[in-house]
């Protein structure tokens, strides 16, 4: 027998995606991410994502939907997670686990893109360090947050946080269904163009 009520652990999940649906500002904010990614897009940008652990996970499904396929046929538009296993144990070997994301951005981000990091904390060391590579290229970044969105709410072009204090899975669970609808955005977007 369980030692947990599945149920109660659904309505936790739906209690804290409708207080995320609550907040005054969050359809905007989705709405702002898109119209930033899209513009990039078309300016010959690209976005680059990373988180760490769970995130990573979102991370890479953020970029394979946009370079593979989501819900339509369309051409792949120019996504890219920091995930290469290579990549992540050299710079973790030479340089130390802050600067996995931070070392590629220096490598391959350009002006035009956008960095989109992934934070459940809001304190993710790796991130900050990517942010403040993305600020010293001009780069814009948007991160997903959670709690009260850390010390990398101020380090950003935007940040979306979902409120929530317990366990980092249900703000993933969140990030999972904002990265879907930022996706489709985006798909939505550059076929307007």
């Amino acid at each position: 027998m369980l030692s947990f009520n599945v149920m109660d652990d659904l309505k936790e999940a739906a209690l804290v995606l409708q207080r995320y649906i609550d907040l005054p500002d969050t359809q905007d904010k989705i709405e702002q991410a898109i119209t930033l990614m899209a513009e990039s897009m078309r300016q010959g940008g690209k976005i680059i994502s990373a988180g760490n652990g769970g995130s990573m996970c979102d991370a890479l499904h953020f970029a394979e939907e946009l370079s593979g396929r989501y819900r339509d046929d369309r051409p792949a538009y120019a996504a890219i997670a920091i995930c290469d296993p290579s990549h992540l144990t050299c710079v973790g070997n030479d340089y130390g686990f802050d600067e996995i994301f931070a070392r590629f951005i220096q490598g391959l981000g350009q002006k035009q893109d956008i960095f989109l990091g992934i934070s459940t904390s809001g304190n993710s060391r790796n991130i900050i360090r990517a942010c403040e590579e993305c600020q010293r290229k001009g780069m814009q970044s948007i991160l997903l947050l959670g709690k009260d969105g850390g010390k990398l709410k101020d380090m950003c072009t935007l940040p979306i946080i979902v409120p929530h204090f317990g366990y980092a899975d249900r703000i993933q669970e969140v990030h999972t269904m904002i990265i879907h609808i930022m996706i489709r955005g985006i798909e939505d977007l550059m076929a307007a163009k």
